[in-house]
């Protein structure tokens, strides 16, 4: 299942008790900061969640799939998610333990 917009804006809702308008702009304006943080090139971390961060990729070979036909891909940047180690025990229930 995947945790959309709405999910996150239901959650925020149900825990903070507000009027859903209010969660939808409080998520929207969190949304909004961390595209514009990406965009100036710089990392979010969040502790206890991760860390985003833009990589640079290089010009490459690659194939069209359709085709088979060779091209070149532009260089680009990406966006990676580097999970934080709190998150990474919890996801391998290995956070029980401690």
């Amino acid at each position: 299942m995947t945790l959309t917009k709405a999910d996150l804006i239901d959650s925020v809702q149900s825990s903070l008790d507000m009027p859903r308008h209010k969660c939808s702009q409080v998520i929207e304006s969190m949304l909004e900061i961390i595209k514009k943080t990406l965009e100036k090139d710089e990392d979010i971390l969040i502790s206890g969640f991760g860390k985003f961060c833009i990589k640079d990729k290089r010009k490459r070979r690659g194939r069209n799939p359709a085709t088979g036909e060779d091209l070149m891909l532009d260089a680009r940047k990406v966006v990676i998610f580097k999970c934080s180690g709190v998150l990474r025990d919890k996801i391998n229930g290995d956070g029980d333990q401690a």
